[in-house]
């Protein structure tokens, strides 16, 4: 007795742990869930875009079939299968001995009651025998009671009562994704669908929930195990036939089917789901609906399906029942290929993607098949799918044998009709429907002549061209160069008129300058009260920082289109982003998932790295910003863009899109395991598993893991594997080297207060990130960004470089102050020093800008830095070059017998006032013009230059003028500079001071400059230079890359590096139409849509065509199209546009979750509305919220694509595409270019639409555009300002010189060579061409007519015989005043630049100037000299008349030009001596002696050097 005690408990204790055992093993593999949801995904890391899920499930009718974002990598069996199946096995042997052990029990007990009542033993064996067999009918009773569920325990480890008939499959033979050997066929088994044939049925009805799905999306009922004919099908039941299987319908009375009207009816509004998506396409939507439509209803049903498991359960009237859970459809491979093929293009307009994204699970449509597409509508792990089918596709020739016949047919191909009323699929879901489509012309091919460089043998032959014809024409010229020019007797009308108006400019400028400087102090106290005056407007300045209004001009395409898009569809959305990577990389990881197989994880993807970005996401989701006007704290809700909850959102409603986010931001999520167990393996399910999924599948709502965790972001959107990581290699998302955190702000106004809302948030967001990157600066490489760094970097590095700019100038004042004096003696030097005139002429300069930005302000002109920055360099140049020349000149020149001071001072400026003034009005006058740019920044620059320039000159011939008169009296005076109250004794005229560059270019630069054998050298290597700048200018890049704008320590470049590394993702672009479009009426939907009747040429077909050659169109993802998806919303087959037909909400829109029997569709016919149902629906269907019943809901889609008036009225609609990642400058500019092209095409074809207003159109809008419009034309605008600038340097020159056409060709040549040479060399030195390189190309003009123009002009006024000489004479007199004028101030200041932080100012203002001034120094004072020595014009100096101002002081008396004759006479001989030829034989003309009264030595003959022929 006590063994078989012993013995029951033990096997019930062992049954217990084998059915624990069992059922604990048979846990589900996950189920996946989705919705369908429209919302935010990125627009090249600043706008929100939109995505759409779908989730649709087919199988409620019985057979099943999930249609979703999810995946199917494993069997669906249960796990443990082993174990559980020797636990059971052992606990059924122990339940058996238990269970005669307590029959023995049950025996012994009556036989001692029997004998306990003291029966005898006749009537006791009687009682003993019955008791036995009652107990035996009982044991038979539950035998056949449970025989079932004891089966399927043996069968599955379950421990679920469940029936299993293994079906044989033969080696070779898979049921998953792997396609079936075509050698061998899975053999079906007879025990559950005995009957094979045509006309029976496998299951039929339904049989309520399956037992095993306990997460399902939907009510996962399933069928009855039915093995029977097929029923006829009632009259009533055929119209739904018709409607939803109609290739099913044989006729009104023998019509037969395999399922009931609660199947049918079921599988209606599955059918009306996957319409939402596929009924664009309506021959894929009718293949995909028969071929569940053959698996639930066909009469013939039990040809091609077998039931391999069932559960039992008992019916409403009691009666038992078999489900079934898992059945085998056997398919012909070629015909589930050909209803693949007819789906394998359709799209998601809302995406831009393609429908297999959601019906293939974690292999997307990229990857997917024909069995994998079917293997994952069959998984009861998608949540949708109410029982288990797998798919068995048979190649030709092979069959599975039992009787069973594979499912065959000829499905419609996309390029047909399903039915005459329905329309072949577009060209943009069915590639077959396409019309021939030919490539566009990419970029022109590179010149090329054969096979070398066309540019550079162009420019090669035009210096071959020009040097032989210069050394033609020097060979054929006169034998001698520096012979006399013959000059007539008779002076032509030009000389007349150039000598004339030289000589009346020239009076005019002495009687002013006598004048000023006889009256000094008025002329100054006038000169300040106007300064001051005009100076004071500068309260009214207005700084412009935005990059918007710098360089885009207000009436430009880019800015009305951008004020049209914010006024319709408000500003683009802010954002900030933060891109995470490892500081010391390491090797991937390797990693094996149970269920997804093995990926390799990089070194940034770990879980310190994720919990480190949790916590900054919940410091960031936490931080609050004092908005200090309002006194008020705002939070990341109250700036965020939060799709889903505009009107009322909270942190987690805000988009933010991070790898995270695949856990909602949360810890307990991201630390989760699970037993994972698959394909006969088991192991531990983590995070690496759930990213895997995601990574593939970012709209699913729970993955198919034993975790079953969402992959939706806590703000209800999903987040796309391409924002989240960047740096990977092809789709390999899990090695991506950085992870991307990207959050969207909304935008306003910049008069909406909360505008300053966003502002204070963002600093604060900075704040955040910059400790973050401190704090994991050891481990994480962070870079970062924030809407506002621009300008906060740009503010920054401007107030860093004020320093040096300060220290600039110190230089350049210090440079003028100490090299304006000129020095006799030790003594002298406090006396003769010119300290306070320097300043008095530096005070000149920026008085006239100040006066300058100040006048212009008045007149409500803005200003900017580069302004600032720019003119008082520009300004100074000019200046300094006009004080050097006059101070110098004066310094130089001796006063004349019976000359006062104040007559000195006229005279001298007579003489150099001229070239001055011919300088300064070519460069006001070239501003001007330059002034006529359209980009706002060049503009303001080129007038505040002109008008700076003229109020320079004007104060120069003014206050500058009584400054010397002043500084004049001081020195004669001997008083002190800087101390005039102090001094020396007055002291008469000590002779000419000390001097180092007019010596060194008299005896030695100018002498070897102009040698016969050095000139034309000189020529022949400026020339080669110049076409070298020519070659080297069409290398020039165009375009400013947003790096360049930084400081050199600046966090933005390490963000700017990062972005063009590790994004792939390009910026959005949208495709916007403006009023005048009839959108409702048949035609004009047409020509925009992309579905199955749409015009081949309409808007977005367009579109789609433009992105398969995206190397030229730069379009890469289709565009979203409100259009398509409000058609497939209107669709009568679905849930989506119903309304309320009565009660009180009569009328109204009945939202798809409503379950009243009041709402019917709004349309009872699948065709195009009318007009009014257009109008009417289109507002419900933007704000209808997508929801698993309808998933083209418009809201948070569309609901802000479409702008209307209060009656209706489409005023404007955006379509999204986007863009392939763009890098640079070039890259941007080109695809700003292309956009407009196909939006000018689109235009052309939507205005034949008839209703359309001629003056409608589309054109392409991102936030970029408005920038980079200024590099379609910054080319052709700076050839139009330079050669507009050449003109009024030209023709003022020819006019002040008298029509002296020689010397204003010089002039605009050596120009011309100068910005040639300045932009060849731009190349050289890595300086882009833009905007910024234009102001100061412009700048290098002015600046070059300093180094010409007065050069220049001292050689056409030179009186001596031959051209060298004259050159001569012009580069020893004007060229030191010119190296110390222009050069010598330019440089110092430009050096000190290079020093400054910000790479703009290292780029655009050192080098760039850095090289106008060399090279502009270098055609000065090397090539013009030489050039004029050839091609200059003959001297002034004519028979018998006298020269000068009045005629007599080219033949003045000798004792006027020999009292200092040892100045001019290297040899000590006086120029006195020979005075009485130089007044006596002045008729000659100067062919028989010096015209100046010098001894008529020649030209290099007796004296060494040149400045014994130049007269003081």
């Amino acid at each position: 007795m006590a063994a078989v005690l012993a013995g029951t408990v033990l096997g019930a204790l062992l049954a217990l742990v084998g059915q624990g055992a069992a059922g604990g093993a048979g846990f589900g593999l996950g189920r996946f869930w989705f919705w369908g949801w429209a919302g935010s995904g990125l627009r090249d890391g600043s706008e929100s875009g939109v995505d759409l899920g779908l989730g649709l499930d087919l199988g409620w009718a019985g057979s099943g079939f999930g249609f979703g974002f999810g995946s199917e990598l494993g069997s669906g069996f249960s796990s443990g299968f082993g174990v559980g199946l020797v636990l059971v096995w052992v606990g059924l042997v122990l339940v058996l001995v238990v269970a005669l052990g307590l029959a023995w029990v049950w025996f012994s007990i009556w036989i001692w009651i029997a004998l306990g009542l003291g029966l005898g033993p006749g009537p006791s064996l009687v009682w003993i025998w019955g008791q036995a067999l009652g107990l035996c009918w009982c044991w038979l009773w539950l035998w056949g009671r449970f025989r079932v569920r004891f089966a399927v325990l043996v069968r599955a480890g379950s421990a679920l009562s469940v029936v299993s008939v293994p079906a044989p499959v033969p080696p070779g033979v898979h049921l998953s994704a792997a396609a079936p050997s075509p050698a061998a066929a899975p053999q079906a088994a007879p025990e559950l669908t005995p009957i094979h044939r045509a006309g029976y049925c496998a299951f039929y009805g339904s049989c309520g929930r399956n037992p095993e799905l306990n997460g399902s999306l939907v009510s996962p009922d399933v069928p009855c195990l039915d093995n029977s004919p097929a029923r006829l099908a009632p009259t009533a039941l055929l119209p739904l036939l018709r409607n939803v299987c109609p290739e099913l319908v044989r006729g009104d009375n023998d019509t037969r089917l395999c399922c009931s009207a609660a199947q049918l009816s079921a599988l209606r509004l599955s059918v009306a789901l996957s319409g939402a998506v596929l009924s664009r396409c309506p021959s894929c939507a009718r293949n995909f609906a028969n071929l569940h439509c053959s698996n639930i209803c066909s009469p013939d049903q039990s040809l091609f399906i077998n039931v391999t498991r069932v559960a039992q359960r008992s019916s409403t009237s009691g009666q038992p029942q078999l489900a079934v859970l898992e059945y085998q459809s056997f398919y012909r491979r070629r015909y589930a290929e050909a209803a693949f093929d007819s789906c394998i293009g359709v799209r998601l307009p809302a995406t831009g993607g393609f429908a297999l994204d959601t019906m293939c699970g974690i292999y997307g449509a990229r990857l997917c098949t024909a069995q994998r597409w079917l293997d994952f509508q069959g998984d009861t792990n998608n949540g949708l799918a109410p029982l288990r089918i797998r798919f068995v596709l048979l190649p030709d020739g092979t069959e599975p044998g039992g009787g069973i016949e594979a499912l065959s047919g000829s499905p419609w191909p996309c390029r047909g009709s399903p039915s005459p009323e329905l329309q072949p699929c577009s060209c943009q879901d069915c590639a077959a429907s396409c019309p021939p489509i030919t490539a566009p012309p990419g970029p022109p091919p590179p010149f090329l002549l054969g096979s070398a460089d066309g540019a550079l043998v162009v420019c090669l032959l035009l210096f071959a061209f020009f040097a032989l014809l210069f050394l033609t024409a020097i060979t054929c010229g006169s034998s001698d160069p520096r012979s006399s020019v013959p000059v007539t007797s008779k002076r032509g009308c030009a000389s007349r008129v150039s000598a004339g108006s030289h000589g009346a400019v020239a009076k005019l400028f002495r009687l002013w300058g006598t004048a000023v400087a006889s009256r000094p102090l008025p002329v100054l106290a006038v000169a300040v009260v106007l300064t001051a005056g005009l100076g004071a407007g500068l309260h009214r300045l207005r700084l412009t920082t935005d990059p918007v209004e710098l360089w885009s001009a207000p009436g430009s395409q880019a800015r009305l289109e951008k004020d049209f898009y914010d006024r319709h569809f408000g500003p683009f959305l802010r954002t900030c982003q933060v891109i995470v990577t490892a500081r010391q990389p390491g090797p991937a990881v390797p990693y094996h998932s149970v269920l997804l197989g093995s990926k390799n994880f990089s070194s940034v993807l770990n879980p310190v790295v994720l919990r480190a970005l949790l916590e900054l996401q919940d410091e960031l989701a936490q931080l609050s910003a004092w908005v200090e006007e309002e006194q008020r704290a705002v939070g990341l809700k109250d700036v965020c863009y939060a799709p889903l909850n505009p009107g009322n959102a909270s942190s987690a409603d805000c988009c933010v899109n991070s790898v995270t986010q695949y856990f909602q931001n949360n810890r307990t999520r991201l630390g989760m395991e699970a037993a994972q167990s698959g394909d006969g393996t088991s192991g531990t399910a983590d995070w690496r598993d759930h990213i895997m999924y995601c990574v593939n599948s970012p709209l699913s709502f729970m993955d198919i893991t034993a975790l079953e965790m969402s992959c939706m972001a806590s703000y209800g959107g999903p987040v796309f594997p391409y924002i989240a990581f960047g740096g990977y290699p092809g789709s390999e998302y899990t090695e991506a080297a950085a992870l991307i955190l990207t959050y969207s702000l909304n935008n306003f106004p910049s008069g909406d207060p909360r505008q300053r809302w966003v502002l204070s948030w963002e600093r604060s967001f900075l704040e955040v990130l910059s400790r973050f990157q401190s704090t994991h600066s050891s481990n994480l490489s962070v870079s970062f960004m924030a809407e506002r760094s621009l300008e906060d970097e740009l503010s920054r590095t401007t107030a860093q470089d004020l320093p040096v700019f300060a220290v600039s100038y110190l230089l350049v004042f210090a440079y003028v102050a100490l090299a304006l004096g000129e020095f006799t003696a030790w003594r002298r030097v406090w006396v003769e020093s010119k300290v306070t005139l320097a300043l008095g002429g530096i005070a000149v300069v920026l008085g006239a800008v100040v006066a300058a930005m100040g006048f212009l302000a008045l007149l409500g002109l803005p200003s900017s830095l580069i302004i600032l920055e720019v003119v008082p360099f520009l300004v100074l140049a000019v200046g300094a070059d006009n004080i050097f020349i006059f101070v110098q000149e004066f310094q130089q020149s001796e006063r004349e017998v019976g000359e006062t001071r104040e007559q000195h001072i006229g005279r001298v400026l007579g003489q150099v006032a001229p070239s001055m003034m011919l300088c300064s009005l070519s460069e006001v006058i070239c501003f001007c013009l330059g002034s006529l740019s359209s980009m706002p920044a060049v503009r303001t620059f080129a007038l505040t230059a002109a008008v700076s320039i003229a109020f320079d000159f004007l104060l120069q011939m003014s206050a500058f003028v009584a400054l010397l008169a002043l500084d004049t009296r001081r020195q004669e005076a001997g008083r002190y500079d800087l101390c005039c109250c102090c001094g020396t004794a007055p002291r008469g005229h000590m002779g000419p001071g000390l001097r180092l560059l007019r010596p060194f270019l008299s005896r030695f630069y100018t002498p070897a400059l102009l040698h016969r054998c050095v000139r034309p050298v000189v020529v022949l290597l400026f020339l080669a230079f110049s076409f070298s700048g020519l070659y080297l200018m069409l290398q020039v890049e165009v375009g400013l890359d947003q790096e360049l704008s930084m400081p050199t320590d600046s966090y933005m470049l390490r963000y700017f590096s990062d972005m063009e590394r590790y994004l792939h993702v390009g910026v959005p672009t949208y495709f916007v139409t403006t009023a005048g479009y009839n959108f409702s009426t048949m035609d004009g939907t047409n020509a925009i849509c992309s579905s199955a009747g749409c015009d081949n040429n309409s808007l977005t077909q367009s579109i789609q065509y433009a992105t398969m050659f995206p190397n030229v169109s730069y379009l890469a993802i289709p565009a979203t199209s409100w259009v398509d998806d409000f058609l497939d919303w209107l669709n009568p087959t679905g849930r989506c546009c119903r309304i309320h037909r009565y009660g009180e909400l009569s009328g109204q829109f009945c939202p798809s979750t409503s379950t009243s029997l009041g709402c019917l569709q709004c349309m009872n016919s699948s065709r195009r509305p009318t007009v009014d149902e257009f109008q009417h629906y289109l507002p419900w269907f933007l704000h209808d919220r997508p929801t698993l019943e309808c998933a083209k809901g418009g809201l948070g889609a569309y609901d802000t694509a479409v702008s209307m008036d209060a009656n209706g009225t489409i005023l404007a609609s955006r379509f999204m595409a986007y863009q392939r990642p763009l890098r640079s400058s070039q890259d941007y500019t080109a695809a700003l270019r292309a956009a407009r092209a196909l939006a000018e095409e689109i235009t052309a074809t939507l205005r034949r639409v008839p209703g359309t207003q001629p003056d409608f159109r589309v054109f392409p809008y991102t936030v970029t555009y408005v920038y980079y419009e200024q590099y379609l034309t910054v080319v052709l605008e700076g050839l139009l300002t330079m050669a507009m600038c050449l003109v009024p340097t030209f023709l003022v020159s020819f006019l002040l010189l008298g029509m002296d056409l020689r010397s204003s060709i010089a002039t605009v040549i050596t120009i011309t060579m100068i910005l040639l040479d300045t932009v060849g060399l731009m190349a050289l030195w890595d300086i882009p061409y833009n905007a910024v390189a234009l102001i100061n190309l412009v700048a290098a003009v002015g600046i070059s007519v300093e180094f010409v123009s007065h050069l220049t002009v001292a050689f056409a006024q030179s009186h001596r015989p031959t051209r060298v000489e004259r050159a001569a004479e012009a580069t020893i007199n004007m060229g030191s005043k010119v190296v110390a004028g222009v050069a010598m101030t330019n440089l110092p200041g430009v050096v000190v630049l290079a020093f400054a932080k910000a790479q703009l100012i290292q780029i655009f203002f050192f080098r760039l100037n850095f090289i106008i001034t060399l090279v502009g120094l270098a055609h000065g004072l090397v090539f013009l000299p030489v050039l004029l020595s050839y091609m200059g014009p003959a001297p002034l100096s004519t028979g018998g008349t006298k020269h000068g101002t009045e005629g007599s002081e080219a033949a003045m008396e000798g004792t006027k030009l020999g009292t200092k004759g040892t100045e001019l006479g290297t040899d000590g001989t006086e120029l006195g001596t020979e005075s009485s030829k130089a007044g006596t034989q002045c008729n000659k003309g100067g062919m028989d002696g010096n015209e100046d009264g010098t001894d008529g030595t020649r030209f290099g003959t007796t004296n060494p050097g040149f400045e014994d022929a130049a007269p003081h």
